[in-house]
C-alpha cells in the first residue's frame, strides 16, 4: 500500500497535535539518541527536535514518498528507509517515538518488547495510535466495502484494521521491562468543513486500503457511496460545520 505525503499533510495541523501532546508526557530533560518511528513526513520528527535539538535526532520509515516529503522538510536530519517489523536500534536509544503508525502492524505488541530492549536504562517508548475503529468513519467504509460492484473483492479478503488491544493488555507486556507505564485515551473533536472533509482526510489514512482493493475501476463510485454514508452520519452543526470524533491512545513506558 502506498503512502501519499501532500494527501497526509492536508491535515497536518491536525495530525499533529496528538503527536505534540504524547511528546508532552515524554518524562526526559535531553536526549542522545532518539528515533521518529514511522516519521511521516517529518511533522513529529520535527517537534522532537524543537524540543531536544537537532543532535542524535534521526527518523525512519518505510514509504519512500514520505520519507522524500522528510527530507525536503528537514534536510539537516538524517531519514532511514527501514521496517518496524524487524528493525532494532543499533545502539541503545534514549527516545524512540511512534505517531501513529503501530496500528498498522498487529504483532506490535511484540515489537513493542523487542523495542524496550534497544532502548538505554531510563530511555522511553512513547506510541500514539488511532483507536477509532468503531466510529462512524471506519464503521461506514465497511458498509461501503459489502455493497456495489466492488463487494466480491471484499467478501474473498478483509481489509479491515485489526482492533486494538485493552490498554491492561499493553500494561502488561510493557511493565515486565518498565519501571513505568503511562496509558491514556484522548477523543479529539476535530471541526470540520463538511462531510467531504472528512473523506479527504480518511483518504489519507484509513480509506486507503479500502480504495486499493476496490481498484481504479471502482474508486469513484465507492468514494461517491461512502460520501452519502458520512453525510448522513455526520449531521451539520450550527456554523454547517461537522464534528469528527477521533479517539487515540497513548502510552509512554519508562525502561527500568
Amino acid at each position: 500500500m502506498a503512502w501519499s505525503a501532500s494527501q497526509y499533510g492536508k491535515f497536518e495541523d491536525e495530525r499533529t497535535r496528538p503527536a505534540r501532546d504524547l511528546l508532552a508526557q515524554v518524562p526526559l530533560e535531553h536526549v542522545r539518541r532518539a528515533v521518529d518511528l514511522g516519521c511521516g513526513p517529518g511533522n513529529s520528527t520535527e517537534l522532537i527536535v524543537e524540543r531536544f535539538g537537532a543532535a542524535g535526532v534521526s527518523g525512519l520509515d518505510s514509504d519512500l514518498n514520505m520519507l522524500e516529503a522528510a527530507r525536503n522538510r528537514m534536510p539537516g536530519t538524517p531519514f532511514v528507509e527501514a521496517d518496524l517489523a524487524t528493525w532494532q536500534p543499533s545502539e541503545p536509544a534514549d527516545l524512540l517515538f511512534a505517531n501513529a503508525v503501530f496500528q498498522w502492524l498487529p504483532n506490535h505488541l511484540d515489537i513493542f518488547d523487542r523495542l524496550i530492549n534497544g532502548l538505554a536504562p531510563g530511555g522511553v517508548l512513547a506510541v500514539q495510535m488511532p483507536d477509532n475503529l468503531t466510529e462512524p468513519t471506519h464503521l461506514l467504509m465497511e458498509e461501503t466495502a459489502h455493497v456495489g460492484p466492488w463487494k466480491a473483492a471484499f467478501e474473498a479478503q478483509s481489509v479491515r484494521r485489526q482492533p486494538l488491544p485493552l490498554p491492561s493488555t499493553y500494561y502488561s507486556r510493557l511493565i515486565g521491562k518498565a519501571a513505568r507505564v503511562d496509558i491514556w485515551h484522548t477523543a479529539y473533536n476535530h471541526p470540520m468543513a463538511d462531510a467531504a472533509a472528512i473523506v479527504e482526510w480518511v483518504k489519507g489514512t484509513g480509506l486507503r486500503p479500502y480504495l486499493d482493493h476496490a481498484g481504479d475501476e471502482h474508486r469513484d463510485a465507492f468514494l461517491a457511496d461512502y460520501l452519502g454514508r458520512v453525510e448522513r452520519a455526520y449531521p451539520k452543526m450550527s456554523d454547517g460545520r461537522v464534528l469528527l470524533r477521533f479517539p487515540r491512545i497513548f502510552m509512554v513506558a519508562v525502561k527500568a
